[in-house]
């Protein structure tokens, strides 16, 4: 009987033990959104190369956290700000599509990689950290080209 409680509590624990505990990585927050203004919504869980439609429980909000593979998505009048774990900022325009494909940084080393993805719109990006490590860790992909950002601020524009 003592068995059967015990081979019984741990099926439960193993059961309600999240996912990530199981093998799987623990999401890590890669930056946070700072400012919103307009329509604009943070996609987790899917990243096309097109627009989706967001349901309301993804409008952006100040202070939510960002994840790797999230999609940014702003509507005509929308516009928001991020900052990132090593300091990178973005300042992502109106009518942009952009996704967060890559992003690893070690704060200690600085060292690290940042794949943006932008398939629609505009982004003006101050790098950070990881850009001034390593002058190829930072990439902007558009649907015609990669960019390798060097320790620089720039503007990426895709119609």
């Amino acid at each position: 009987m003592r068995a059967t409680i015990t081979i019984g509590l741990l099926m439960a624990a193993v059961l309600s033990t999240p996912s990530w505990a199981a093998g799987e990585a623990k999401p890590v927050s890669i930056g946070r959104v700072k400012s919103v203004m307009g329509t604009a919504y943070i996609i987790r869980g899917q990243a096309p190369k097109t627009p989706v439609k967001p349901t309301p429980d993804q409008i952006a909000k100040p202070g939510q956290v960002l994840l790797q593979s999230d999609m940014i998505q702003t509507g005509k009048d929308g516009s928001l700000g991020i900052t990132f774990a090593d300091n990178s900022r973005f300042a992502v325009g109106p009518n942009t599509n952009l996704v967060l494909s890559q992003f690893e940084f070690d704060n200690t080393t600085h060292r690290g990689r940042f794949l943006t993805t932008v398939n629609k719109g505009t982004v003006a990006i101050n790098s950070g950290q990881i850009a001034h490590e390593n002058k190829d860790a930072m990439k902007v992909r558009t649907p015609v080209s990669l960019l390798a950002a060097r320790g620089t601020r720039f503007v990426v524009e895709v119609p």
